[in-house]
């Protein structure tokens, strides 16, 4: 069939400017994703648990150990249940997790049938054994996810320690006029006049060159979203992209954009999937509240053009569903490892769930049918990265050709190696369609799982692309 000739050709990518000087660094503290750590969490607790059932009674071992074992499997297929019911995560856990929550649920038992007539230090054993088990199943958590890379980052976050470079809207005025070696990073609470929908603080990072002169330059804006499970902080705390995104802006004279870190959710488990529906109007909360406020209190710009939004996971399906939807709002995005559409389960369950059982609300925000009822769209492009899962040996451990072994600074340190039915070709099958009707749109793949280590490093891909999609102001010429 000859082309549409009535719908306007994408224009070519251009070239990323400038380079960075640095990728994301998952080294920094004691690893939670791999090294001694974690596994000799693993090893005593099954030491403390072996010392716990011990081998007591003829009725010990017969009736109470059966019954605990068989209370731990009930316990991880209840936990998997509800898990797949909710929607909780659209990729499978691994077989590990389940063994853990199974032990965490074993000990629980073993310790209330194995109180009485129980030695004293056994008892304490038990006792100790239930917490201790508890870490180990969310340090297996932890490892499918790749959430908290090491104990550092894991303590400032349940501490709620301040971030890298993190400053506060009061000490602004007094840093005007300054060459800061590092942009400033800002805890803002914007207000939900327009949406209504109740949120935690976000943040906003502000280069060296916002401080230059006595008023800030007009510079373009990156909406950052993170994934299902998530905190405002969760790109900076588990990505650790802030060195990134500094040795951007040190390689450009202390230019880059400034990020907004929102919060799509309102709480750590509400999957809005950024839609307006019973779990709150997120998407009117990023459109009608995050923008005019970073517009306003910072002096961004207002022009579509100059802005982008990028995300992952449930993220990235919001940036090209915000994207799309709202081009007038923005002009580019990058989808990370996102889905088809917004999902929480099946089609039917995500209109039950999403949309409170309307349809039609499942349509509007469906990016694919937005796109085709759309038409032609003009200067919107994309970029998405998703992966490509590694080849293993005969002993089944994974195999990465020329990159870095697990654990690695790329950190390829989660166990999530499927792909959920929705995630499986959505970038290829949404760049299609992007491209149909005028989107200038790539693919990218990089062997890894879906982590949030895999997460950092398609920011480090993206963003000086990203960057100069949105007219990023740039000191230093292109790079061939």
């Amino acid at each position: 069939m000859p082309p549409d000739t009535t719908t306007p050709m994408p224009p070519p990518l251009p070239t990323p400017v400038p380079q960075l000087l640095t990728k994301p660094n998952f080294h920094h503290g004691v690893s939670l994703l791999g090294g001694w750590l974690p596994i000799t969490i693993e090893i005593v607790t099954v030491i403390a648990l072996l010392a716990v059932i011990g081998w007591r009674t003829r009725r010990w071992r017969a009736l109470w150990i059966p019954l605990s074992v068989g209370l731990g499997v009930v316990g991880a297929l209840a936990a998997r249940a509800y898990m797949n019911a909710q929607g909780l995560a659209s990729d499978p856990a691994p077989l590990e997790l389940w063994i853990w929550v199974a032990v965490f649920t074993a000990a629980i038992a073993i310790a209330i049938f194995g109180w009485r007539g129980s030695r004293w230090w056994r008892r304490a054993l038990s006792l100790v054994l239930i917490p201790l088990a508890l870490v180990a199943t969310l340090v297996e958590l932890n490892r499918w996810v790749g959430y908290y890379p090491s104990v550092q980052s894991a303590w400032g976050a349940w501490t709620a320690g301040p971030l890298p470079n993190q400053t506060d809207l009061a000490s602004l005025p007094g840093l005007r006029n300054t060459s800061p070696s590092t942009g400033k990073l800002v805890e803002v609470t914007i207000p939900d006049t327009a949406s209504g929908f109740k949120h935690r603080n976000e943040y906003v990072y502000l280069p060296p060159a916002w401080f230059a002169g006595p008023t800030p330059p007009t510079l373009p804006v990156v909406m950052m979203v993170a994934g299902e499970f998530n905190t405002p902080a969760d790109w900076m705390r588990s990505g650790n992209i802030m060195p990134v995104i500094d040795s951007y802006a040190h390689n450009n004279a202390g230019v880059a954009p400034i990020f907004v870190f929102v919060d799509s959710g309102g709480r750590f488990n509400n999957d809005t999937e950024c839609v307006d529906g019973p779990r709150g109007n997120s998407a009117d909360h990023l459109t009608k509240d995050v923008r005019p406020y970073v517009i306003s209190q910072f002096g961004a710009s207002s022009q579509a053009a100059n802005w982008g939004v990028m995300g992952w996971s449930m993220g990235g399906t919001c940036a090209i569903d915000l994207t799309v939807m709202h081009p007038d709002l923005f002009s580019a995005f990058v989808d990370i490892a996102g889905d088809h559409g917004p999902t929480a389960g099946t089609k039917d369950q995500t209109i039950d769930r999403l949309y409170g059982g309307n349809a039609q609300l499942w349509a509007a925000f469906d990016p694919a049918t937005v796109m085709k009822a759309h038409g032609p769209y003009v200067g919107v492009s994309g970029w998405f990265e998703d992966t490509a899962t590694p080849q293993t040996d005969k002993s089944g451990s994974p195999q990465f050709g020329n990159r870095p072994q697990p654990n690695s600074p790329l950190g390829f340190g989660g166990h999530d190696d499927f792909k959920d039915t929705d995630e499986t070709g959505a970038a290829e099958d949404l760049c299609a369609v992007g491209t149909a009707v005028g989107i200038s749109c790539s693919v990218h793949t990089l062997v890894s799982y879906h982590t949030w280590q895999f997460a950092a490093q398609a920011f480090s891909d993206a963003l000086p692309w990203l960057a100069g999609q949105i007219h990023t102001p740039q000191t230093t010429p292109p790079v061939s």
